[in-house]
């Protein structure tokens, strides 16, 4: 490949598998240190975190910007993981809050992603499953970048305000 002083990728690790990817990266990640612009567009955000500095878009408007890191730690949310004997009827109890953004499963998990002027959101997160009958166990977490994405687009709590209709 010859050295471009801007490179545009689409999605370019699409369907490619693990090992490949990181082999593609450590080739981008080569032509960026021989001073190569790259500008890529991905919906991975396991992907977008490999980057230096991130744009998230909604509605062809950046809505979010800055380095991976930093978007995480300035999330506009509070991010609480539930443990939940029950997950099925813990979300459920959950998108029925008004401080909650989103309700999200990982697993054996929920991610939850709270209005940032709740107080004490983990022990309001407990409280609301306590009331349904949930038992689960809380913790305030950090944020990943899916979290942000979401926090930052406002499609959580879309996606929840259909939930409770």
């Amino acid at each position: 490949m010859h050295e471009p002083e801007l490179l545009l990728l689409d999605e370019p690790t699409s369907a490619v598998d693990p090992q490949s990817r990181r082999d593609f990266w450590e080739s981008l990640f080569d032509l960026v240190a021989r001073g190569v612009t790259i500008l890529v567009s991905t919906h991975y955000m396991d992907e977008a975190e490999r980057c230096h500095e991130l744009a998230i878009l909604a509605s062809g408007r950046i809505v979010a910007q800055g380095p991976p890191q930093q978007l995480m730690s300035e999330i506009p949310a509070a991010v609480v993981e539930v443990e939940a004997v029950d997950t099925v009827a813990a979300r459920r109890a959950l998108v029925l809050d008004e401080s909650v953004l989103s309700v999200a499963q990982l697993g054996t998990r929920l991610h939850v992603l709270i209005d940032p002027a709740t107080p004490t959101p983990a022990e309001r997160v407990l409280r609301r499953l306590r009331d349904a009958a949930v038992t689960a166990n809380t913790e305030l977490v950090r944020a990943s970048l899916e979290d942000v994405f979401v926090a930052a687009t406002g499609f959580g709590r879309e996606a929840g305000d259909k939930q409770r209709r």
